[in-house]
């Protein structure tokens, strides 16, 4: 059998790609924010509906300048989850700030708003919360902390693309909302970012960040880095651009067959999506219970992989827990974080997904139950 991985990166049709990259080779404009850039960007605009978008080599990129652009001291803390990939951890330290680690929920394990208040000191400056598996965070609760502080928030919104809340877009929220393009998200072009913000002077110093604070040939007056999105890159943005709702809809469906078929198995967790979004199906993590399903998450991975499905334990470990962080946090302090990561699994989910495998995906799960 074919094997099956927890994503798959999706393609639009090879000669609309080829069509799409005709220009580059009349023109020779590989990168520094060519035509392709700027029709991708113009799009993303409008289908974001956000005036304000900056483009990044990658979503990193994306996350770690669009903090470094709010020119926090150094030194200072920033309140996000350890319950994320390690892009976000490490664009804080990066930046020569202090991450503060706040627990999460466990229904939705985006970080849990209740906890925010208490860990919020004089040298806080912002909180970057993180909006997992396109669950969405408590945004008006996070909003009125942020308020009452004189706090910036900036979101992680990488598993979010085209999600909207209460029938706003997610890139609307927030000082700030950075996004990932990588080839295993919902939606890619190859690999990219994007930052979606507030205030246009943001604007100004992302884009000194990502190309050298280069403003004409011979003037540079300021000191940045090199993200630029090249245009191959713009140029497959631009063409899954036109097929993203149609992939949405074929992820909806196999969301649905999912819940159906694990729906009322003991001890596993699902993913509820609340009626105020509309989501875009980014992932399926199931929540394993040890104790009551009679097996751990690790021995439904190892029964999958017998069959050549690989599911993957994301997010483990907590970024909190990382070699790299030893001495210095500790995922003691997120009991609820802790315990998710070691239960935690997300399923294969991509559009083009075979019907038949997530129903032997779920046979294989409800057997292993009844054993």
């Amino acid at each position: 059998m074919e094997s099956i991985y927890v994503t798959k990166s999706s393609l639009p049709p090879m000669d609309e790609y080829i069509d799409e990259i005709k220009e580059i080779w009349e023109t020779h404009w590989l990168t520094n924010m060519g035509s392709k850039h700027e029709k991708f960007r113009e799009l993303l605009s409008d289908y974001l509906e956000s005036s304000n978008v900056e483009l990044f080599t990658n979503g990193h990129m994306a996350l770690e300048l669009t903090i470094q652009a709010y020119d926090f001291p150094k030194g200072a803390e920033v309140i996000t989850t350890p319950f994320t990939f390690a892009s976000t951890t490490h664009a804080i330290v990066r930046n020569g700030l202090k991450p503060v680690f706040c627990d999460i929920k466990s229904d939705d394990y985006t970080i849990d708003e209740t906890c925010i208040e208490a860990l919020i000191t004089d040298n806080t400056c912002a909180i970057v919360p993180v909006h997992v598996y396109g669950n969405i965070c408590n945004i008006e609760a996070i909003e009125e902390i942020a308020r009452k502080y004189h706090l910036i928030v900036i979101y992680d919104a990488a598993h979010t693309f085209g999600e909207k809340y209460k029938g706003k877009s997610l890139a609307l929220y927030g000082d700030a909302a950075c996004y990932s393009f990588h080839a295993t998200k919902v939606f890619n072009s190859i690999e990219g970012g994007a930052c979606c913000f507030r205030k246009k002077e943001i604007g100004d110093h992302l884009y000194d960040l990502k190309n050298f604070g280069i403003h004409g040939p011979y003037e540079v007056s300021a000191v940045g880095a090199n993200a630029k999105m090249n245009e191959f890159c713009a140029a497959m943005g631009i063409c899954n651009l036109r097929h993203i709702d149609e992939e949405i809809e074929r992820r909806k469906k196999i969301y649905t067959l999912y819940m159906k078929l694990l729906g009322g198995v003991k001890g596993i967790q699902l993913n509820e999506i609340p009626p105020t979004v509309i989501s875009n199906y980014a992932y399926f993590p199931i929540v394993v219970d040890e104790t009551l399903f009679g097996f751990s998450r690790d021995d439904i991975y190892e029964r999958l992989k017998e069959k050549n499905i690989f599911s993957r334990k994301y997010f483990y470990p907590l970024t909190n827990a990382f070699s790299c962080y030893k001495n210095t946090f500790s995922a003691d302090d997120t009991p609820i974080a802790k315990w998710i990561s070691e239960r935690v699994l997300t399923l294969p989910m991509y559009g083009t997904l075979d019907i038949s495998i997530v129903e032997q995906i779920c046979k294989m799960i409800r057997d292993m139950y009844k054993e």
